[in-house]
């Protein structure tokens, strides 16, 4: 399960992501050969004077005239902080709920770090600009980094599902129960990130740690603000209500982007990888989902991540193939018979005893166990 903490202990590599880490470095008497994303150096200019800092990248580091100019000298490459973005291009953690709904009590969602960043995307994404689409791209590279470091060591299942899922549903309610067993169990839960059935899997996760009752008056508490429409405000500041009745949570991890802005994040998965492409994010969250995958009823998107996540299991091109768990019978092979398909992708291959389709949610922790013991 995911501990909540991002640091750099947890990787192989030499990057410095927070002032503690630089302290730390810094007392060897060299920085060369690191890379140190969006750490603020103004008050540790004298470390710089000096500290080697030949071969070091400083990205999106402020720092002292004075100190620039040294470092500079000593070869390392400086990427400055880029001004008036409403995000930060290099940031070397994932964010927090805290951190994209930032405002959301004083001014509401639209004066929040999340929707200003949609905002800028949507001025930008057509204009053609190499500079905008070198900043998405950096952003999404430094997001996808952070989000390897978090879950280096980590058993992940993916648990899909459409965003309209609403609050106050029997189907709500049970999306957040398998979050909650999964959870248990002690697997990191990852979802889209965003509202409805993964909103209820990420809540499930974050009651883990809690009293079933909690979750059940969570759902009743929910149910009063049922959807991010009309107003994503209310539907936001009910989610925090939540977390500050019921704090410290469970960890899990929430995948969105700002493709489909118009849908919020949700506020209950702990660490938030947001990305401005959205097929990066797709491919990216269902290649981390190691022990699996549970697919809830949902539309287009839903089909599209099926067979997103079926391509490797078929060919094997990320190893052996991981379990695929089906929720709800009559949706998968009447509704959208996507099933029957699958099946037949499957027959006389090694995913074919990887695959399963139940016909209620709760049935799909066990599915999901019997096909990782296959």
């Amino acid at each position: 399960m995911v501990n909540g903490e991002q640091s750099h202990a947890q990787t192989q590599d030499r990057e410095i992501e927070s002032l503690d880490e630089f302290d730390r470095t810094v007392h060897g008497g060299t920085l060369d050969g690191y890379r140190l994303q969006s750490v603020d150096l103004t008050g540790r200019t004298d470390d710089l004077l000096r500290t080697d800092t030949s071969g070091a990248i400083f990205l999106g580091c402020p720092m002292e005239p004075a100190a620039a100019d040294k470092v500079r000298a000593d070869g390392a490459m400086v990427f400055p902080p880029v001004p008036n973005l409403p995000f930060d291009p290099y940031r070397g953690l994932l964010y927090s709920p805290d951190q994209l709904f930032e405002g959301l009590t004083e001014g509401g969602y639209e004066t929040t770090p999340d929707a200003r960043a949609y905002d800028w995307f949507e001025r930008t994404k057509a204009d053609g600009d190499i500079f905008a689409s070198m900043l998405r791209s950096v952003h999404d590279d430094a997001i996808s980094d952070a989000l390897d470091e978090l879950l280096v060591g980590t058993r992940v299942v993916g648990v899909m599902g459409g965003h309209a899922m609403a609050r106050g549903t029997d189907a709500y309610a049970g999306a957040a129960r398998l979050g909650r067993s999964l959870t248990r169990t002690g697997l990191t839960v990852a979802t889209g990130g965003g509202p409805g059935a993964m909103e209820a899997a990420n809540l499930g996760a974050y009651a883990a740690c809690h009293p079933d009752g909690m979750l059940d008056e969570a759902l009743e508490l929910l149910a009063a603000a049922p959807s991010f429409a009309p107003s994503i405000s209310d539907w936001a500041r009910a989610a925090f209500d939540i977390r500050a009745r019921w704090p410290k949570g469970d960890a899990s991890v929430g995948v969105p982007t700002w493709f489909y802005g118009h849908e919020p994040p949700n506020a209950f998965a702990s660490h938030i990888a947001k990305y401005f492409a959205n097929a990066t994010r797709e491919d990216g969250l269902l290649a981390r989902s190691n022990a699996g995958v549970i697919f809830l009823p949902g539309a287009a998107g839903t089909v599209q991540e099926i067979f997103d996540n079926a391509t490797p299991n078929y060919y094997e091109s990320r190893g052996e193939p991981t379990p695929m768990v089906l929720v709800d019978r009559v949706h998968w092979t009447e509704r959208l018979p996507t099933w029957p398909l699958l099946q037949a992708l499957a027959r006389e291959r090694s995913m074919e005893s990887r695959i399963a389709l139940v016909d209620s949610v709760d049935e799909a922790p066990e599915a999901l166990a019997r096909l990782t013991a296959a």
